[in-house]
């Protein structure tokens, strides 16, 4: 039995291999690939039997086969892998807004959360179980702890792009519940109070844009005049305004621990910015009313840059301050508030008027890839969101029919002489 366990029989070039070692214990080598370098990349595995081993070299001849196997060398912790993701990978395929998103869900709740494990043992019952702690006794909001999950899924899609990782555990993990409030549309008496309402300030087209077209804040905010074509009737969604990073400007320490309140404060990012995604970079269709609402936006703005005269600060954007400045999100948030108020609609989030526009265009029976382009979605998941409205309010469509034709009983629209539906007949 130990000559069996000595004997030693070469295997043809690339072939998997076990023997029994010197040191007492059964050992297995398994060509995965080819390393940087062109040599081929041979991995090494020790059991303390030969069943041990020889499960070891299946699997690791399973992970070549699936193309699974993790580069060699030390492996990445998932708060190494993070880091270095969200200080090299990430800035280079999104735009600012999105890179502010990532940093608050890696450096805030992924790495304390997660950063400990390695990355190639991450498993989806660690992540569910971080989800849970999140969101514990209200600690994290759900669509927070939404963010936090899409955060991790791009930063491990791209471990496993590029060979860190064999699959991303995240794919595998029960997504947090966004929760029933995230997709809150306002109904068409609800727009056109709010439409009314906007109506008696400047700028009342900058709502008209939010309500009718789903345009985002940033998009809003950063259209400029020559996107938009009037005579064709549509506007090019091609950039987006920013919000504001800060650095400290002081040579000694002010004692403001967030850059934002430093005297001597310095922006970091540029106001304004390309779309960089494709989906973002979108033409739409105006329509006629909206046409002749931007047409008396646009006199108006001719009046108000006169009557400025040098206080004028020309950015040609559709949506400026009283200077020609662009507003902060903070204020056009503010004024948001405002018009709920004053048009007695319910409070919500200016992302709803986003999701409004949305659902409108879904019930009206938009096609979904049309949508998907006015709205600049990537993915056809988005849309999914919104159809639970639209299924609501299509049963709500059909009961007011149910009850307009067959309602026959007391005083119903279909009682002879109203004029509603028709008379009796006979059979």
């Amino acid at each position: 039995m130990a000559e069996d366990k000595k004997k030693r029989t070469r295997q043809p070039n690339g072939r998997s291999s076990i023997y029994f070692g010197k040191d007492g214990k059964w050992h297995g080598r398994v060509t995965v690939g080819v390393r940087d370098d062109g040599t081929p990349d041979r991995r090494h595995v020790e059991r303390k039997t030969r069943a041990e081993v020889t499960a070891a070299v299946a699997e690791l001849e399973k992970q070549r086969d699936a193309k699974t196997v993790r580069k060699p060398g030390k492996a990445w912790t998932v708060k190494a892998w993070l880091t270095h993701w969200i200080e090299n990978v990430a800035p280079l395929a999104v735009n600012d807004n999105t890179m502010v998103g990532y940093g608050v869900a890696v450096r805030k709740h992924l790495i304390p959360g997660l950063g400990a494990h390695r990355l190639d043992r991450l498993k989806p019952e660690h992540i569910e179980v971080f989800y849970a702690k999140m969101q514990a006794n209200g600690g994290s909001k759900p669509a927070t702890a939404h963010q936090v999950h899409r955060t991790l899924r791009a930063a491990l899609n791209e471990a496993v792009r590029r060979g860190h990782l064999g699959k991303n555990p995240v794919l595998l993990a029960k997504a947090p519940k966004t929760g029933d409030h995230e997709v809150e549309p306002y109904t068409v008496q609800e727009v056109q109070r709010l439409l009314k309402a906007a109506g008696r300030h400047r700028n009342s087209a900058r709502w008209a844009v939010a309500l009718a077209l789903g345009l985002r804040q940033g998009e809003v905010l950063g259209l400029q005049w020559v996107d938009v074509d009037l005579d064709g009737g549509f506007l090019v969604v091609r950039r987006s305004r920013h919000r504001p990073q800060y650095a400290h400007g002081c040579s000694e320490p002010c004692g403001r621990k967030a850059a934002g309140y430093c005297p001597q404060k310095r922006r970091t990012n540029p106001e304004l910015t390309v779309t960089k995604s494709r989906a973002g970079r979108r033409a739409v269709g105006l329509p006629e009313q909206l046409v002749d609402l931007l047409r008396a936006h646009l006199k108006a703005q001719e009046a108000e840059r006169e009557a400025a005269g040098k206080r004028w600060e020309e950015n040609g954007l559709v949506f400026p301050d009283e200077h020609g400045r662009s507003p902060s999100h903070r204020r056009d948030w503010t004024e948001w508030k405002e018009l709920l108020a004053e048009a007695k609609v319910r409070d919500g989030r200016l992302h709803d008027a986003r999701h409004t526009a949305a659902t409108v265009l879904l019930i009206l029976g938009v096609p979904e890839r049309a949508v998907m382009g006015l709205m600049g979605w990537s993915t056809t998941a988005m849309a999914a969101r919104y159809q639970h409205m639209v299924d609501a309010v299509r049963a709500d469509i059909a009961r007011r029919v149910d009850s307009l034709i067959w309602e026959v009983d007391g005083d119903g629209p279909n009682n002879e002489g109203d004029g509603y539906g028709p008379r009796s007949q006979t059979c």
